[in-house]
């Protein structure tokens, strides 16, 4: 008799630790990602979650069950990452245009890495949430050792009204090596309007070179609209100084993301007063995120 309730006390005691293992832990202000071996990603409210298994409520698939073993990460995103049932990288990628950066910084602890037509290449870093720092390089000294462009920008981002209005400023120091040059670069101040994802940015700038600064500024107007669950409409457009001519240059064109990597194509397109030919520039870019999910 004794044995006997010894047993039934054994199994009530591992019936209990499975069922706390099993243990309900879904939250509706909590969305978690899980990651698997086969290169998926899986979004929603966790149901259950024990040693053998995650059963996961999902906007799509309804309630998924996926074992334990074919996890490869599992975290928590905030709401506002999850489009469409699944994850959107769109915030990684929110600091920039084409080329130009807008009223938001990088978070801190994230990167990219920004290539453009193979040739440019920009480092960019997040040390807090309000300053960050780029660096970057055109490596011709790889062909024959050619004189080489490098520079560097520091930025400051700070919100005026969370998500809706953001100032940024920053300057960028240029040099190129393998020639006795002075630096030269561009100081800018740029006010965007909008959120990261959706936003038109106005930025006034004036170039240097050495000591000398340019007598008039020049303007730029960009702006970033969404389109579709991965894609957004984008154009960068500068009014610059040159002389008595009026002269503005249009990038125009889109950016399409592929998982976290933002692909980045359009037009280069130059309009100068007088001007009788059409000219239009193919723009190639992409950018990797680093340090983010």
């Amino acid at each position: 008799m004794k044995k006997t309730l010894q047993v039934l006390l054994l199994m009530f005691c591992l019936f209990s630790f499975k069922t706390a293992c099993s243990q309900e832990v879904s939250d509706s202000s909590k969305f978690y990602k899980v990651e698997t071996v086969d290169g998926n990603e899986y979004v929603g409210h966790i149901i259950i979650m024990n040693s053998d298994y995650i059963r996961l409520k999902t906007a799509n698939l309804g309630e998924i069950t996926i074992n334990q073993k074919d996890v490869t990460k599992l975290s928590v995103i905030s709401k506002e990452r999850v489009s469409g049932g699944g994850v959107s990288y769109g915030e990684l990628h929110s600091s920039r245009y084409f080329t130009t950066s807008n009223g938001y910084g990088l978070k801190k602890g994230s990167g990219y890495y920004q290539n453009m037509w193979i040739f440019y290449n920009q480092f960019g870093y997040g040390f807090t949430d309000n300053f960050s720092i780029s660096a970057g390089v055109v490596p011709l000294f790889l062909f024959a050792g050619a004189s080489s462009p490098v520079w560097i920008t520091p930025k400051v981002s700070i919100p005026l009204k969370k998500d809706k209005v953001n100032l940024g400023a920053g300057i960028l120091v240029a040099s190129v090596l393998g020639e006795d040059n002075e630096a030269f670069g561009y100081g800018y101040g740029v006010i965007t309007f909008g959120s990261g994802q959706k936003n038109l940015s106005i930025g006034l700038g004036y170039g240097y070179y050495g000591n000398s600064w340019s007598d008039r500024p020049t303007i730029s107007l960009c702006f970033k609209i969404p389109a579709g669950k991965r894609g957004y409409v984008m154009a960068e457009n500068y009014f610059l100084p040159i002389d008595d001519e009026r002269v503005m240059l249009s990038l125009i064109g889109g950016r399409s993301l592929i998982r976290k990597v933002a692909l980045d194509y359009g037009l280069v397109i130059p309009v100068v007063s007088g001007m009788e030919q059409f000219v239009a520039i193919p723009w190639l870019g992409v950018t990797i995120p680093l340090g983010e999910d």
